[in-house]
Formats: structure tokens, C-alpha cells, sequence
């Protein structure tokens, strides 16, 4: 009997908190985009700046709402729209400042249906021109599922989901985005161009207990950009970010050198076969999987880790 009567107070006080919870992010969040307005007007005073003196965080985790900022006071663009995939619940993202703060229309994309349908009950979903997909992503199926909102010409296209990066982005022809950033694992190194092998199924969990084998390197993926056509222009200061800029419109941001741009990360979320965090550091972290398959684009073959040779 007590029970029935508390029950509906109870929830009446968990959603009375919650609502005082979301009015407190929300106000945050209102004074966490005047303060980035603040630093977006400085900065465009100085134009001596690279792309990352011009990080700050307010949407994305890394650093990358800043840079996005800096690229776009210096890249035409002729569509404010954006595709992202791997975003998890999109609380902690490279594109959500753009929806909230410049308006843009976006896709986003992420494996995770829980997530996706906490996102489309957020506010900022009806507030905005934004379509949420959930889907596991493939080369096989990327085209498809971004033609169900963008083709041709797009602004910025984000690539983060921790495994076939490099697949993904290479078979992408349905857009032609003018900024993409592409999520690079510091962990293999400034040298080798080498990337997992393509697996369908490839999760970075399932594929090695250590949590580090994922990805690309940043060799790869500036090989790759070249090839498609684009412009390094840098890496954020936390090292698992690469931009790049469409070399036919990059005109007014300097190219970067391989060797200048590349970041080590200093992230230490190694894992044992137990799932317990190691805080592997420096070379330790390349040696727990050296011994683990990749595809080395020096001469197309699949090796250990450990023998891959620089371009």
C-alpha cells in the first residue's frame, strides 16, 4: 500500500530533478556558446594564428569546435551541411555546434539505436535540420545511407568510428565534402602508412583486448586524402584528430607537412584481456600490438604490425 502511494511522488521528484537538471545544462550550455562567440571574434583578429590556436571545446570533446571555426573563416562554402558518423549519443561531437550555433543541417549516423532515439527526443532535434540514422557502417553501405539525406557538394564530413576509418572514407564518392576531419591512431606511428584490414564486422572492442587496435595512421590517411584530392592542413594538439581541406578551394589555409603535423597522443585507455585499463604510454602501446595484422599501402600486402616499412 505505501508502496502505490510513494511510486507516483517518487517519479514526480525524478522528472521534477531532471527537468532542474536539463534548465541547468541548458543555461550552461547558452553561456558556454557567448563565451565561444567572445573567442571566435578575437581570433579572427589575429590572423596570424594556425588552426590550432584556435581550439576551445564547447559541443566537441577534442578541441575540434575551434579548429571547424578556423576552417570555415577561411573555406568557402557554397552548403552549410555536414554528415558525422560514430557520434554515440552526440553530447560529445565535432558537428553539434554547428547545428546549435551557425544553424547548419546535418546526418548523423551511429551503430547504437538507443543512442540514436535519445537523440531524436533531444530538443535540438526539432530545432534544427537534422536527421539521425542508426545504422553499423560499412564501405559497402556509407553511399547509401548518406544519399538518404546529402549529395554532391557538402561542407564537412566526419569520420570517426574507431576501425575501418580509412575503408570508409576511401569509398565515400557520393558527396564531395569541402572539410573533412578523419580520426587518425597515433599509436601506429608518424611513419607507417598502414591501416586494420577491412573487416565488415570490425569493431575495435572484438578485435583486441587492448583497446589500441583500430584505424589508421596518419601516414594512411594522408596518403589517401592526397589521392582523393585534399589538403592536410594539421592535427588537433590532443592527437587523434587530422583535417583536411579540398585542394581546389584550400587557397587561403597553409598545407602542412607530414612530418610537422603529425601529434602523438598521450591518451593511456590500454586495457588487459581483462578489461582492465593498463595506462600503457609512449612505445609500450605500439609494442602490445605489434604483433597484429595490417594493411601496409607501401606495397598493398597484409602484415604483422611490427614489419611494416615507411612509404
Amino acid at each position: 500500500m505505501l508502496d502505490r502511494l510513494l511510486h507516483p511522488l517518487v517519479r514526480r521528484l525524478d522528472q521534477a530533478h531532471h527537468g532542474h537538471t536539463l534548465r541547468v545544462m541548458d543555461g550552461m550550455e547558452r553561456h558556454a556558446f557567448l563565451m565561444a562567440d567572445l573567442l571566435i571574434a578575437q581570433r579572427r583578429a589575429q590572423p596570424e594564428l594556425t588552426p590550432r590556436d584556435w581550439e576551445f571545446r564547447v559541443c566537441s570533446q577534442w578541441g575540434q569546435d575551434g579548429i571547424i571555426q578556423y576552417l570555415l573563416h577561411h573555406v568557402p562554402i557554397a552548403h552549410r551541411t555536414f554528415v558525422e558518423f560514430g557520434v554515440q549519443n552526440y553530447r560529445e561531437s565535432s558537428t553539434r555546434f554547428l547545428l546549435m550555433h551557425d544553424n547548419w543541417s546535418g546526418l548523423i549516423i551511429d551503430g547504437d539505436a538507443d543512442a540514436i532515439a535519445d537523440i531524436q527526443r533531444e530538443s535540438y532535434y526539432w530545432q534544427h535540420d537534422l536527421a539521425a540514422l542508426n545504422a553499423f557502417i560499412t564501405r559497402e553501405n556509407i553511399n547509401e545511407l548518406i544519399a538518404k539525406k546529402f549529395t554532391g557538394d557538402l561542407g564537412l564530413l566526419v569520420v570517426d568510428i574507431d576501425g575501418n576509418d580509412y575503408w570508409v572514407w576511401e569509398a565515400i564518392d557520393v558527396v564531395r565534402p569541402r572539410i573533412v576531419i578523419c580520426e587518425y591512431n597515433s599509436v601506429l606511428g608518424p611513419d607507417l602508412a598502414v591501416t586494420v584490414p577491412y573487416r565488415p564486422d570490425f569493431t575495435r572492442e572484438a578485435a583486441h583486448h587492448s583497446n589500441l587496435y583500430f584505424g589508421a595512421s596518419l601516414s594512411a590517411l594522408h596518403h589517401l586524402a592526397l589521392r582523393k584530392g585534399y589538403a592536410f592542413v594539421g592535427c588537433n594538439s590532443h592527437g587523434n584528430d587530422a583535417f583536411f581541406v579540398r585542394a581546389d578551394i584550400a587557397h587561403d589555409v597553409p598545407a602542412v607537412a607530414l612530418d610537422d603535423g603529425y601529434i602523438e597522443s598521450q591518451f593511456r585507455e590500454s586495457r588487459d584481456a581483462q578489461g582492465r585499463l593498463t595506462h600503457l604510454a609512449g612505445r609500450a602501446r605500439f609494442d602490445a600490438i605489434a604483433h597484429l595484422e595490417v594493411f601496409d599501402l607501401a606495397d598493398g600486402k597484409v602484415r604483422p604490425l611490427r614489419e611494416a616499412k615507411p612509404l
